[in-house]
């Protein structure tokens, strides 16, 4: 096998492993997200019947009130943990595709600068001012690149945060609202 046939090889190798980590990572995360709507699916049902367990033995007004109730804090608090755990496994795997495409940016750049140094050892006199430009445009590509991901990061990070708080504030709201609603019915 020729050279450029070998670093062809590898190239492709090097693609079908990055897809097939590609792959594995969406097939994770949506095996996690069936599983979570699974064990939704079964609570749901689980929680229904004990309501209408709980309904066939309410003997007067109050009663039905303080089932309404607790029905009320119990299908907010599942509602926000089901959220919570969708926007957990939507993040990790943002997470993992981020960190992948990290990686084969940073192998890009390793090779287009292995390649620039093949260059400039057959280039002819004289280029290597043209090849050390080109050299210093792929390192300032790939600073800016790194910066950016931080940057995107932090973002991610405050938006994390955010959507977490924003939760919790929607999930307390609701439920002093429905005291409110029960002390006043």
């Amino acid at each position: 096998m020729t050279n450029a046939q070998q670093q062809f090889a590898e190239f492709a190798t090097e693609q079908i492993e990055t897809a097939m980590r590609f792959a594995r990572i969406s097939l994770d995360s949506t095996e996690r997200l069936i599983k979570l709507q699974v064990e939704t699916a079964k609570n749901s049902l689980e929680e229904s019947a004990r309501a209408a367990k709980a309904a066939v033995g309410i003997k007067d007004v109050h009663g039905a009130m303080a089932l309404r109730q607790e029905l009320s804090e119990a299908a907010m608090d599942h509602a926000v943990s089901y959220s919570r755990s969708i926007y957990g496994i939507s993040s990790q795997a943002q997470s993992e595709f981020s960190q992948l495409i990290e990686e084969r940016s940073t192998v890009f750049n390793k090779s287009v600068v292995s390649g620039l140094d093949r260059i400039v050892k057959s280039a002819p006199a004289g280029s290597d001012v043209a090849v050390a430009a080109m050299k210093s445009t792929v390192q300032a590509t790939a600073a800016a690149v790194d910066s950016m991901t931080k940057a995107a990061k932090q973002v991610a990070d405050f938006a994390d945060a955010s959507v977490k708080a924003a939760t919790t504030a929607t999930a307390d709201a609701v439920k002093n609202a429905a005291r409110k609603t029960n002390v006043s019915a």
